[in-house]
């Protein structure tokens, strides 16, 4: 095996991932998003060294998108354990944090989704969405703090 091979299989299993995630096909994307992470963490160092970059930014995707296959299934505790895999991965990536965030205003975490927003912010100011998410976390967790029940 060379060392291009396996950066091409680990290539071919996040396109293929990536392709039934667009088309909606959500379980064979889990399964091969799966393969991939799998992949890539089996990987000798050595081998991925020219790569290793790229390869961070492709996990965290795989991530990622595995995890908003899991948030569609309403199976938000593997979405965030994605989440935090893909923020690992790659710390400046801002979009898991804020799926993340999503998640912990769900379940009514408002201190850790403020965090989460706000790291989304400090990465990519202009994230409107996060901004708005912001916004309506601190509203909610004043309103619940003013509830007298």
């Amino acid at each position: 095996m060379t060392e291009q091979e396996p950066d091409r299989e680990a290539a071919e299993l996040l396109s293929a991932a990536q392709a039934r995630f667009r088309e909606q096909r959500f379980e064979a994307a889990e399964e091969l998003y799966s393969r991939f992470i799998a992949h890539v963490a089996g990987s000798p160092a050595g081998s991925l060294a020219g790569t290793r970059k790229r390869l961070a930014r492709d996990l965290a995707t795989a991530f990622n998108d595995r995890g908003q296959i899991r948030y569609l299934r309403v199976d938000f505790y593997e979405a965030m354990d994605d989440y935090t895999s893909a923020i690992r991965a790659q710390p400046e990536f801002e979009v898991p944090y804020y799926n993340r965030g999503l998640i912990l205003y769900r379940l009514g975490y408002y201190d850790e989704a403020l965090t989460d927003f706000r790291k989304v912010l400090a990465l990519n100011p202009e994230f409107e969405d996060a901004s708005l998410s912001l916004k309506q976390t601190i509203l909610d967790k004043e309103e619940k703090q003013r509830r007298t029940y």
